[in-house]
């Protein structure tokens, strides 16, 4: 019974992709959001079931399928589980994704191709849910490369615009790249343990199996190139940003709750192989801490609403990864839950607020909106607190045991860290008083179509703005939850720690750094009541920044033009050459078949010339060279 439950975590979804995808288009108006609503609503039932029954007797559930390959002494099976780790990711991929395919029913009521909308957004949560149960990396890559084809189809789904199309073009080329990596790692793991079922090398490891640390090394590297495509971590993250061309509920699924959290969930999945590679860790936490100082900077000049918040989504996801590389994977998973919380409601949030401009996302434009969307501004000021790093919200506890971590393992990347959360808070609060606060500034017209969200739009939203307020209590200071829960996973399970006098003052600095950023983005927003200047106008390092530092024209100078030049010369080859050749020899059987016909010119004294030379010629060779 158990195991035909659990298989209808994956088939109700996708059930409801092909529903809606067959027969959407026919029914009546909103009938298509309702069914996939339902559809992850009930998934989410389910989740919640085996999450309670895990949670009273610890043991997880396998279902084995049928035998898949079996290749001499390799073999895999078709083959989930629900353990505690995919458990928790699935409580908040259906619950998060339930709430945001309720605030699509609204959202998106008046497109032509909502029931198309609605098929594709069950189909990511599908695929996640198979990212997420797979008992082996080839289950793991089927949803891994699924959840990379459904933010293509939704970051492009509105396509009659190209710069959408070529958003969606380039999250899907960028993530190839990463998915290489991946996919080698993979083979790699294959090749040394002859299987890619975690419980198996897990097994196998602890029974002292001999393995070439060099391979794994190189392994478990490949998969965090991997990670850094669908995590984006420099320098495969261009791709995030510019995702921000799909609808807003698009934006929400993907930054809170399906795709961006799979690298850090491949990584704690993997913590036992990652553990043995700790120079990988080192480059880990490196690049996470570098990724995160990078996104906020970018984050801090931003005018675009959803902008600033895909950056702030790479930033926290930097710091996630600066967590993996310090082994404490429970702390990141903290975040992943925490930041899945108040990132939803954000960009949820930014969807109100882009509703009731009438499509309008630049910051410059807005203003005073705390006046006329008193339920969007209470909670999104609530997310921005959490995101901010403030107590007593679950923002604050999750990115200060990261903070903590760093300093207590690299004191050098705590300080990248904690600049990173300062910017963070003053860009937040950048966008919450260009947004809310002051007077309006956009046009007569939009201002007088300026109004609160419907209830379909502003539920979620609450729901979320009080996880976003109280979720902190899953993992509190000497007594985590989160941990103990974790803890079968972990090959080396978190260590409960006492608060002392280091960990208090490092939970001062944190919070006294975020009142600063908060405090500079008063004085100029609020107090002095600025806003950012026309795209023409920006200068200097604001100029640079704006510019997103100028890495896609770098990736354009460096390897786009470079691969163009490469095909149009082989373009060119295959023109003169290969097309050349074969058009060449056309002509030449033309010619020749032209001089030949002038030998048909009727004359039978001629044809019998012709004959007999040609039997005299025959009967020649024979008797001279075959005669011998």
């Amino acid at each position: 019974m158990d195991n035909n439950l659990a298989l209808l975590l994956l088939i109700i979804p996708f059930l409801g992709f092909l529903f809606n995808i067959r027969f959407g288009k026919r029914l009546v108006h909103n009938a298509a959001g309702w069914i996939a609503t339902i559809a992850i609503a009930a998934t989410f039932g389910i989740t919640l079931t085996f999450f309670l029954q895990v949670l009273g007797d610890g043991q997880p559930v396998k279902i084995n399928v049928a035998p898949w390959l079996t290749l001499a002494n390799f073999t895999v099976d078709f083959s989930f589980q629900l353990d505690q780790l995919s458990l928790l990711w699935l409580m908040f991929v259906t619950g998060i994704g339930t709430l945001i395919h309720m605030y699509s029913i609204s959202y998106m009521h008046d497109d032509e191709n909502v029931h198309k909308f609605f098929a594709y957004l069950n189909l990511f949560v599908f695929f996640m849910i198979t990212l997420v149960m797979g008992s082996n990396l080839l289950i793991m890559f089927i949803g891994w490369e699924g959840v990379g084809l459904c933010s293509y189809l939704l970051i492009g789904f509105w396509h009659k615009n190209q710069d959408y199309n070529d958003a969606a073009k380039k999250a899907f080329i960028m993530n190839r790249i990463g998915d290489l990596g991946f996919l080698i790692g993979i083979f790699i793991l294959a090749y040394l343990f002859h299987t890619t079922e975690y419980d198996v090398i897990k097994t196998e490891l602890n029974n002292g199996w001999k393995y070439d640390t060099a391979w794994l090394t190189i392994a478990t590297l490949c998969l965090f190139i991997g990670a850094c495509g669908k995590s984006a971590q420099l320098p495969l993250y261009t791709w995030l940003p510019d995702a921000m061309a799909g609808p807003t509920p698009v934006s929400a699924l993907i930054h809170a709750a399906t795709m961006v959290t799979a690298g850090i969930f491949m990584i704690t999945r993997l913590n036992f192989l990652f553990n043995l590679t700790p120079d990988v860790l080192e480059v880990i936490a490196i690049v996470g801490a570098v990724t995160s100082l990078v996104a906020a900077a970018i984050g801090l000049v931003q005018t675009d609403i959803k902008k600033v918040l895909a950056y702030s989504t790479v930033s926290q996801l930097g710091l996630m990864f600066l967590a993996l590389g310090f082994g404490a994977y429970e702390i990141a998973v903290f975040h992943v839950i925490t930041h899945a919380f108040f990132k939803a409601c954000l960009f949820l949030g930014s969807g109100s607020v882009i509703h009731a401009m009438g499509g309008e996302q630049d910051m410059r434009n807005m203003g005073g909106l705390r006046k006329v969307m008193k339920v969007t501004f209470a909670t999104f000021l609530i997310s921005t607190l959490a995101i901010s790093g403030l107590p007593p919200f679950s923002g604050f506890f999750s990115k200060d045991e990261i903070l903590m971590t760093a300093f207590h393992h690299n004191p050098v990347l705590w300080v990248i860290g904690s600049l990173a959360s300062i910017m963070t808070a003053f860009y937040m609060f950048r966008l919450l008083y260009l947004t809310f606060y002051k007077d309006f500034r956009g046009t007569e017209e939009q201002k007088h179509h300026l109004h609160e969200s419907p209830a379909l739009i502003t539920f979620p939203l609450i729901v979320l703005a009080i996880l976003a307020l109280v979720g902190g209590a899953i993992s509190l200071p000497g007594h985590s939850w989160l941990n103990e829960y974790l803890a079968p996973i972990m090959a080396h399970p978190a260590a409960h720690h006492e608060l002392g006098t280091t960990e208090y003052a490092l939970m001062g600095v944190a919070v006294i750094g975020a009142l600063i950023g908060i405090g500079i983005a008063y004085t100029k927003y609020n107090s002095k009541g600025e806003v950012p200047p026309a795209d023409a106008e920006f200068a200097g390092l604001s100029k640079v920044l704006y510019n997103k530092l100028y890495v896609d024209e770098l990736y354009m100078a460096i390897i786009v033009k470079p691969i163009y030049a490469i095909g149009s010369f082989f373009k060119n080859v295959t023109e003169v050459a290969i097309s050349g050749l074969v058009f060449g020899l056309g002509k030449l059987a033309g010619i020749l078949g032209s001089e030949g016909k002038t030998l048909q010119n009727g004359s039978v004294g001629f044809y019998l010339l012709v004959f007999v030379l040609g039997v005299c010629s025959i009967l020649g060779y024979i008797f001279l060279f075959l005669a011998k």
